[in-house]
């Protein structure tokens, strides 16, 4: 017995407190504590994750692992250790309303002005979107966010054959001026913004927008909004396009020029990452892909002459918030602080406004389970207050039963009820980045912007987005990170409340349901105004715009915009009632469609 040897003492990486000293060391505090005080709370009570499983989420020494839900390791204490050496406020920081952004780009954050509260609706009929527009707007709704039904989004029209099925069921049914002009009816678009999510389509409804507004009596130069126009995230995650990559950037570019010449306060793109975070990537794949998407839009506009300093004012982006409260602040934070030095240093730009980036955010679809949907209201709740510390300009937030239907009345109020319960009396907007100086805050900002970085060095390696698209890569990267994702739930790696965890037999609620008088209501309306309107008028205009969009958008400009630009032709074919789906088809005619190569 005397011969035995006393067990020896577990080395640095089998330590139980070996996370704090991950990749640097530690301050003699720092040491002091993790061996006197962290160690012998260790070994009386060793750490569990949360409603893991026994052996779940633990590493090669059998340690408790804890992740962001991207997967991100976390340390259990984060202290000024965990920033780099040289981290200074005025560098890494900075004030609200100045560089880097990293606090936000209003001075007085939202003591000033609060977040809009852009609620996304549109189901049915224009005429019944319209009586729920007016519900949101008179329960203290700020804005409208349209969504549209899918043959809108692709481009047909509600009697077409490939919209059987469809029309109005998970948006709006949009097929003429006369349905936008029914959709807006009573509402003053010169006071009240509006964003319109719509890709592919989108140069189109956006005509129709400015000609209703235009009937009303509104100057362009006055009215504000957004339009969505984001055809690279189609091909990366939402698969809603129509034309090949290189014409569909061309009309993306065409709405750039157009609006900086006559709508100079609309922002006509939102660069969308909410749809990459809702196919299965990480909040750091949504946030790298989105910006260079960002990037990518900019260099063909500078390609067709474009000063960056005339449209980028206009540049708006769009991000998801999940559940992973820091995640998410820090995600919001480094965008500003990446935008901020690609605008300044890779293009550029001079006018301080075109180095800001400014966003909506809409609450995570994906995370909303058809299981106890009630439990919804809280998920929401957590994701749109994340969405404000991280100073978003405007937020939606999902009603609590959207994955068994579009919204209820009831749904859509509680849903807007949360973010005014967010804006009076949550107390966080009462002061600027309220989490800002965080040790594991800024430690999160800072692996995002350099996460985001890394990203940005392959994609250039690669000639840009638009060839890495062709290459499948950034679909290739969300597909494993949405499969590791859901193969940690299946794990119980991560708990989903109600889904894989604290089950109940729960009875079908009531839902929101659209039935087919919608698509007979919209076709009888599409051939009564066939029969009224100068169908000769429409097929010149539509002929006009064939021969626009045929030319060399490069061409010298010959008065306001480019003779190729296709917006004009395209407002003036809405003037004389031609439909969506007749102004892609003629755009199909010129420029073909695209099917996505199979990715292997």
């Amino acid at each position: 017995m005397g011969d035995k040897k006393p067990p020896s003492k577990p080395s640095v990486a089998e330590s139980p407190i070996a996370d704090v000293f991950e990749g640097r060391h530690p301050s003699p505090a720092e040491k002091e504590w993790a061996e006197k005080t962290l160690a012998p709370t260790l070994e009386k009570a060793p750490e569990k994750p949360i409603g893991a499983p026994t052996g779940v989420n633990v590493d090669e020494h059998g340690h408790a692992r804890f992740t962001t839900v991207s997967g991100v390791p976390v340390r259990r204490l984060y202290t000024e250790g965990d920033l780099p050496a040289d981290w200074n406020y005025d560098q890494y920081l900075g004030y609200p309303g100045q560089p880097p952004y990293t606090r936000g780009i209003h001075t007085t954050g939202y003591r000033g002005k609060l977040f809009t509260m852009r609620q996304f609706s549109g189901f049915a009929s224009p005429e019944e979107t319209n009586q729920r527009y007016k519900y949101l707007l008179e329960h203290g709704g700020s804005g409208l966010s349209v969504a549209f039904d899918l043959p809108t989004l692709m481009g047909y029209d509600s009697d077409h054959p490939a919209s059987e099925g469809e029309v109005g069921k998970c948006g709006v049914a949009i097929d003429s001026l006369e349905d936008m002009e029914i959709l807006f009816s009573g509402i003053n678009l010169e006071k009240t913004t509006v964003s319109m999510t719509i890709n592919s389509p989108a140069s189109v409804l956006w005509a129709m927008y400015l000609v209703v507004a235009e009937k009303q009596g509104a100057d362009w130069k006055k009215i504000s909004g957004t339009l969505q126009n984001d055809i690279l995230k189609e091909y990366i995650a939402q698969k809603e396009y129509i034309y090949p990559p290189a014409p569909s950037m061309r009309l993306v570019v065409d709405t750039f020029e157009f609006g900086s010449k006559f709508t100079p306060r609309f922002n006509t793109i939102s660069i969308s990452g909410y749809h990459i975070r809702e196919a299965g990537s990480t909040a750091l794949q949504e946030l790298a892909f989105t910006l260079y998407d960002g990037v990518e839009y900019v260099e063909w506009a500078r390609r067709r002459a474009l000063d960056v300093d005339d449209f980028g004012p206009r540049l708006s982006f769009f991000f998801n918030a999940h559940n992973d409260f820091f995640e998410e602040i820090a995600k919001y934070r480094a965008a500003r602080k990446i935008w901020y030095q690609v605008m300044k240093e890779r293009f550029g730009a001079r006018n301080q406004r075109t180095r800001v980036l400014r966003f909506h955010t809409q609450t995570a679809g994906v995370s909303l389970p058809a299981q106890q949907p009630m439990n919804n209201i809280a998920r929401v709740a957590l994701q749109a207050l994340a969405a404000v510390l991280g100073g978003t300009q405007s937020l939606h937030t999902d009603a609590y039963d959207e994955a068994l239907a579009l919204p209820t009345e009831e749904a859509a109020r509680i849903a807007l009820r949360t973010q005014q319960i967010i804006a009076y009396e949550s107390g966080v907007t009462q002061t600027v980045d309220p989490l800002g100086g965080s040790y594991f805050l800024e430690n999160l900002t800072l692996q995002m912007e350099k996460g985001a970085f890394d990203y940005f060095g392959k994609l250039d390696a690669m000639g840009g987005m638009v060839k890495a698209i062709e290459r499948g890569y950034p679909q290739k990267e969300i597909a494993e990170a949405s499969y590791q994702y859901q193969r940690a739930v299946e794990a119980r790696e991560k708990v989903i409340v109600g889904v894989n965890e604290f089950v109940i037999e729960e009875e079908t609620p009531h839902t929101l349901y659209i039935d087919e008088s919608v698509a007979r209501h919209q076709s009888a309306k599409l051939k009564i105004l066939r029969e009224r309107r100068s169908n000769d008028e429409v097929r010149r205009r539509l002929d006009a715009l064939k021969k626009a969009a045929a030319k060399d958008p490069k061409s010298p400009a010959n008065g306001a915009v480019s003779d190729a630009n296709t917006m004009p032709y395209i407002v003036d074919a809405v003037r004389a009632y031609a439909t969506v789906g007749e102004i892609c088809e003629a755009l199909r005619e010129v420029y073909g469609t695209y099917t996505e190569a199979s990715i292997t």
